[in-house]
């Protein structure tokens, strides 16, 4: 098959992204952008299914005989976030953006399919995994409920995320722990509220909550080992009173990360315990709702050395480096590690915005790279012969 032409590729894929970026589209609600997906695979000659998880879409490309299979996968989703970009391909919906880059992430899988599908060598199966709402951790669980590995089998998984601060054209992993878990909680404080000059007449529920914020701290500092990796954090404070009465409610939200399950679970023995204590020690009442969200990323020390030199077949090798240590953000895609081996990678964006900034903007110059690598990862994969 003939090579293509990379820079025409670049400038598509280019044209790909600033429409996707101007175009958002909250989790579950990815219509336009799942059937600009499905148009494009099509197009390459993609076997294609729409709707799959609500609406995600599966590609699906077959060479030669060989009959192993591997997934690739992007997510689509934006962010309840008004954008603050002057850009031409801002975004042309009020209140929502791409500001996680996964416009970017779209149109290197994109790429990647076109390269493939045009170009070969490879001798197998590779299914391109466009994943709805992964933004609050829903989407490949959505996917995998609807049969995804059933459906459309595979015996592993390839993902990247692309991060400022990280030179373009520079790729980072590591084996084992990647991301976080995350769990939310909510905690709700209830009393008496009555009149700010008359305290002592009612159960007022905000220097209650205050003490709490202060007490859930000590979680990390004086209940967790040292050697454990945990982080809880309150976000957010809201009472139901006004400037001159005292609320009889708080609300107290956030969410804690971490990397092993006996860690998540004493966070939430704690914090349970705390708020008892607390509401007890000003004569309210205390009720505690606790979730997990995103379950730990844990990359297959055996991917994650084939995923590096796939990286190092189109960079640089000083481009190229193992991760020192795991980050305490969370990443869907780790739901289908629960059920195959799979390696995530982080791909420069250069000296931008930092994820989820209302001017973060995705850096056109890394969509070749992303595209490659994928590409690289899935020739040595499935190697020809």
């Amino acid at each position: 098959m003939a090579e293509l032409d990379q820079q025409a590729l670049h400038s598509e894929m280019t044209a790909w992204r600033r429409d996707l970026h101007a175009h958002p589209e909250f989790g579950f609600e990815e219509q336009r952008t799942a059937a600009f997906v499905a148009a494009k695979l099509r197009e390459f000659g993609l076997e294609v299914a729409e709707g799959v998880g609500g609406t995600g879409v599966v590609g699906t490309l077959t060479r030669g005989s060989g009959n192993r299979a591997i997934a690739l996968r992007a997510d689509m989703d934006a962010l309840h976030i008004a954008e603050q970009g002057r850009q031409a391909w801002r975004s042309q919906m009020p209140g929502t953006m791409h500001a996680c880059g996964h416009d970017g992430h779209t149109s290197m899988l994109l790429g990647a399919a076109k390269l493939l599908a045009g170009e070969g060598g490879f001798d197998g199966t590779v299914r391109f995994i466009f994943q709805p709402a992964e933004e609050w951790g829903r989407g490949a669980l959505a996917m995998l409920g609807d049969g995804l590995l059933e459906r459309f089998p595979f015996e592993e998984i390839f993902g990247l995320h692309n991060m400022p601060g990280l030179p373009i054209g520079h790729f980072e992993t590591r084996s084992g722990p990647v991301m976080s878990a995350e769990d939310n909680f909510e905690i709700v404080l209830k009393g008496l509220g009555g009149h700010a000059a008359r305290p002592h007449a009612g159960q007022e529920t905000l220097v209650a909550a205050c003490a709490l914020v202060v007490n859930l701290q000590t979680i990390v500092s004086r209940r967790l080992s040292p050697a454990d990796i945990g982080v809880v954090s309150v976000t957010e404070l809201i009472a139901d009173g006004t400037r001159n009465a005292l609320p009889g409610m708080a609300r107290i939200l956030g969410d804690c990360r971490s990397f092993r399950p006996e860690v998540s679970a004493a966070i939430e023995k704690e914090m349970r315990r705390i708020a008892d204590g607390t509401a007890q020690a000003y004569n309210v009442a205390a009720e505690v709702a606790y979730t997990r969200e995103f379950v730990p990323l844990i990359n297959d020390a055996a991917l994650v050395d084939e995923a590096l030199a796939a990286a190092r077949s189109v960079l640089a090798d000083d481009a190229v480096r193992v991760a020192a240590e795991p980050m305490t953000a969370s990443e869907d895609f780790a739901r289908f590690l629960d059920h195959v081996p799979g390696c995530f990678v982080f791909m420069g964006n250069g000296d931008t915005a930092p994820l989820h900034n209302p001017s973060y903007n995705f850096d056109d110059m890394a969509l070749l790279h992303g595209a490659r690598f994928h590409a690289a990862v899935v020739r040595r994969r499935l190697a020809v012969g």
